[in-house]
């Protein structure tokens, strides 16, 4: 049994599940980059491959996660290539993608699902779109997050798996490589597995809607983001998209412009139409 998952927190949470069901139990893979950012085009050739690891090293550049492509850390196609010859030592072995309802989960498995389309009765999905679970207090809730869900429930998820079919490969494989041809870089689940395209600023309005006449930490305005915004994404790839608005000088900032806790900012004097909108909820 291979599991895949799209987000480190996953895996101690699946693996958690084990022991309550021996069925579940197999080896956990975790596809780490977040295929919900940046550009996509041509990922299965050695050029976008690298155009990528190349944009991901301006993003991090200087900020909390620096250096961390240099690392070789995330190396999905390594991992790919373990999940595939496991799928090719025998056709009873077989992968579960897991798939919660987030953008994270669902451009990881579109970038995935080319590479297994020749695994077809062998790999199943457990889409977890819009379906309730009981939390540790009992109460009925709708995870956005793989992580979220506590073990005794992923013994319930099982039943949702759905073996996919030549067909199914084949329909998702179109589209991502018709997402790759939009040439965007942020995307948005609008609902099961559906995706809408973005450019690179997507987030900058709802950012700003953070940032205050008052000096705030870089990492308080984020931490704020991510608490409130209705989409949101990794706080690396905020963290660059503040330094742009600091840039472009939409946003004044004292410190160096380097991790979260080095720098302040706040909204220039008299931006009157930014401050109109830190009134505004995020959720609206």
């Amino acid at each position: 049994m291979v599991h895949i998952v799209f987000q480190h927190a996953d895996v101690d949470a699946l693996a958690a599940s084990f022991a309550l069901d021996e069925n579940l139990r197999g080896d956990i893979f975790e596809i780490k980059d977040d295929y919900a950012v940046g550009p996509i085009t041509g990922l299965y050739e050695t050029g976008g491959r690298e155009a990528r690891e190349a944009w991901w090293e301006e993003v991090l550049s200087g900020g909390d996660y620096d250096g961390h492509v240099q690392t070789g850390e995330v190396n999905d196609e390594s991992t790919v290539h373990e999940i595939r010859e496991r799928l090719s030592a025998g056709t009873e072995e077989n992968a579960w993608i897991w798939i919660a309802p987030n953008p994270h989960d669902v451009s990881g498995y579109y970038w995935l699902s080319n590479q297994l389309k020749e695994y077809a009765g062998q790999v199943s999905v457990m889409l977890l779109s819009n379906l309730p679970f009981i939390n540790e207090k009992g109460q009925i809730f709708y995870p956005n997050n793989l992580f979220e869900i506590p073990p005794r429930e992923f013994v319930k998820a099982r039943k949702l798996a759905r073996t996919l079919t030549a067909a199914d490969f084949e329909l998702d494989t179109d589209e991502w490589r018709k997402l790759a041809r939009e040439e965007k870089q942020v995307r948005i689940l609008e609902g099961s597995k559906k995706l809408l395209q973005y450019d690179a600023d997507y987030f900058d309005k709802e950012l700003l809607k953070q940032i205050t006449p008052d000096w705030q930490k870089a990492a308080k305005v984020i931490s704020h983001f991510l608490h409130k915004g209705k989409h949101t994404t990794g706080d690396a790839y905020l963290l660059w998209r503040l330094k742009k608005l600091v840039a472009d000088q939409q946003v004044d900032a004292q410190g160096e412009l380097k991790t979260m806790k080095d720098f302040e900012v706040k909204l220039p004097v008299g931006n009157k139409a930014i401050s109109e909108g830190n009134k505004e909820d995020l959720t609206d």
